[in-house]
């Protein structure tokens, strides 16, 4: 078991089932959220890279501060288009 710990001050914890992984990312379409903090999108020029060359379709979205939750229609475009997302945190 796996246990992470959700940074937005819950006073709960919720329990939230994993979802399966694909077995390959060839013909998926993966989303690349980049939240807004220094260098992030070089790291996703790399990792975008490394996608494609498995076959993936590659979107990138960016949130406008990474101070905050990224919007509620980002995350809906997102969800309803892509089908696994990776977000880049660097410093």
């Amino acid at each position: 078991m796996t246990t992470v710990l959700d940074p937005t001050g819950e006073l709960r914890p919720e329990t939230r089932e994993r979802v399966t992984r694909p077995e390959s990312l060839n013909g998926l379409t993966v989303a690349l959220l980049d939240i807004s903090k220094p260098r992030g999108n070089v790291f996703l020029d790399r990792v975008e890279e490394k996608l494609t060359g498995l076959g993936a379709t590659v979107r990138r979205f960016s949130k406008p501060t990474f101070t905050k939750p990224a919007p509620v229609d980002l995350r809906h475009e997102i969800a309803t288009s892509c089908d696994a997302v990776i977000e880049a945190l660097a410093d």
